[in-house]
């Protein structure tokens, strides 16, 4: 049996609320594209500009016309412009008409979903901008785990949709339960559900 306790969770100004975490998401897109510029100014296409620990980690310049893990390269540039960069796009856009529009995010939930756009928007900036393709130049070496000497290679748009994509899917199974005195309250919206698991 639950008993359904009243509890004052909404905050007082919930479009505030909403609005502050797309501060993450202008971040990220500042970051990644002032990172990417500074790439294409001092490095080469397809050299390496810095080596750190022993080649653990790179700093190189390569272009990717596909998607994660360059899936896509061989497919024509009309297929690649709508599959990598409208259908993101409208993807992108339907995820933030929800996040304004759903009251069911907790704050953490909305800087990582924040998070998540702001790298979305980060790489379709490079796939409508640059014919090239999306800049990556993080470099990672992975010792042959996974079959990968080296870990694709990567840009600050990627993980900060990775990061937050984590962060986000594990708050899923951490949001909304909260200990109280011993027992689980679940939190739905404005209630406390009281669960006797």
């Amino acid at each position: 049996m639950e008993e359904i306790v009243p509890v004052h969770l909404k905050e007082s100004n919930p479009l505030k609320a909403k609005l502050l975490p797309l501060i993450l998401t202008f971040a990220v897109i500042a970051a990644d594209q002032l990172t990417k510029y500074l790439i294409v100014r001092t490095i080469p296409a397809y050299t390496i500009g810095a080596d750190f620990f022993n080649g653990i980690l790179r700093i190189i310049h390569v272009h990717n016309p596909g998607v994660a893990f360059s899936i896509g390269v061989g497919l024509p540039l009309p297929v690649r412009r709508i599959a990598f960069a409208v259908v993101p796009l409208i993807v992108l856009a339907v995820i933030m008409v929800l996040y304004f529009k759903s009251n069911d995010f907790t704050r953490f939930q909305r800087w990582a979903v924040c998070g998540i756009v702001g790298g979305g928007l980060g790489n379709l900036i490079d796939r409508f901008f640059r014919p090239e393709g999306v800049i990556d130049f993080i470099d990672v070496k992975f010792f042959g785990i996974f079959g990968y000497d080296r870990w694709p290679t990567f840009n600050v748009a990627d993980m900060s949709v990775v990061i937050c994509g984590i962060l986000l899917f594990i708050s899923f199974f951490a949001a909304g339960i909260i200990p109280v005195n011993g027992r689980k309250i679940k939190i739905k919206n404005s209630e406390q559900e009281e669960s006797h698991d």
